[in-house]
């Protein structure tokens, strides 16, 4: 399934499932709404999947892998050469997100989209690193469209190996750069606004961080107007890759979650390119970083968490994972009123 192909086969969520999904909740003996964005998330699920019977028995994470060519003007503490360190790391369950997908009852599927240099993952390398957006755009048209589709064809893949609902990360030096340079033209915001120390970079560090975008964005002249043009201009690999995840998941009825700030970018890039995509997205946390904020307002998708997380990899996505899985015992197990004799809550008028 192409791009514009994923596009044309979103429709609006299922409004019979959610329907029956939310007489369910009322039937339950417990008061009205008290659980608040648990029951919202499994109604939700039951229109991006078609059917009121909501269980997430196979879970995955994405990881989508990728150097930034902007690196090479010191926007980070870390070199180029540590992305492909932790993203084979989440083979051997030595990162911390393959360490939490163990703990939750998830799998990790790290996709090699574009490190600079080969690598044991999933092989799906659009290029072997962006190109330097101060100097020249960092991917083709071609390429961002290349990537996008990459992350559809992982949730066909998935689908069809019966996973029933998948979170976002990411891996790779210099994403927070790209990143915010996104934001900043999307949103019509500052880049001071929108532009975090990243992995720590010291305040001289943010400063040359800052003024990497600034040149970026007054070279190129990404129109906001069109994402595609902003992607190929100052995006990232992995972005434009976790777009396609989000666009895949609305294509193909699969609950898509978002993570911290650079997943939540490239949820913003896949609204803007289809809206109907935003009722297939579950926010999981709000990151740390300045415009992370600003990204989900932006998109109207409420966190759930808020634990001053920032590490990315999908751990915030991750997190939330449990949270669903408590939703939906209750929503399937709890007791009904006619089963406990009770008189059935009804809506103040």
């Amino acid at each position: 399934m192409n791009l514009q192909e994923a596009v044309k086969v979103i429709k609006p969520l299922n409004k019979k499932s959610m329907e029956q999904a939310e007489k369910r909740w009322y039937s339950i003996a417990i008061p009205l709404h008290s659980l608040g964005k648990l029951q919202d998330a499994v109604t939700q699920i039951a229109g991006i999947t078609g059917t009121n019977n909501v269980h997430l028995n196979k879970k995955a994470l994405v990881v989508m892998c990728a150097d930034n060519g902007v690196v090479a003007e010191g926007i980070a503490q870390s070199t180029q050469e540590v992305t492909l360190i932790i993203s084979e790391n989440f083979l051997k369950e030595k990162a911390t997100a393959s360490i939490m997908c163990k703990t939750v009852g998830a799998e990790i599927f790290p996709v090699d989209i574009g490190i600079a240099v080969d690598s044991k993952l999933i092989n799906r390398k659009v290029m072997y690193g962006t190109r330097n957006m101060v100097k020249e755009p960092a991917m083709t048209r071609e390429e961002v469209i290349q990537a996008i589709e990459v992350g559809i064809a992982m949730v066909a893949e998935l689908k069809e190996k019966g996973y029933e609902i998948i979170a976002t990360g990411e891996m790779g030096i210099g994403n927070t750069t790209t990143s915010s340079a996104i934001t900043s033209v999307l949103l019509a915001e500052s880049v001071e606004k929108v532009t975090g120390r990243g992995a720590g970079l010291s305040s001289e560090g943010l400063e040359r961080k800052i003024n990497t975008i600034k040149k970026a964005i007054a070279l190129h002249k990404p129109n906001k107007e069109d994402v595609i043009d902003v992607l190929s201009k100052v995006g990232g690999l992995d972005v434009a890759g976790m777009m396609g995840v989000f666009l895949g998941g609305a294509a193909l009825g699969v609950p898509v979650v978002i993570d911290g700030f650079i997943s939540g970018v490239a949820a913003l890039c896949a609204v803007r390119y289809c809206p109907r995509a935003k009722d297939y997205m579950l926010a999981s946390h709000l990151s740390q970083e300045p415009a992370s904020e600003m990204v989900l307002k932006a998109l109207g998708i409420p966190g759930f968490l808020t634990c001053d997380m920032r590490l990315g990899e999908g751990t915030g996505a991750v997190t939330l994972y449990p949270i669903l899985d408590i939703a939906i015992a209750v929503y399937n197990g709890m007791s009904t009123f006619k089963d406990n004799s009770m008189e059935e809550y009804v809506p103040y008028t």
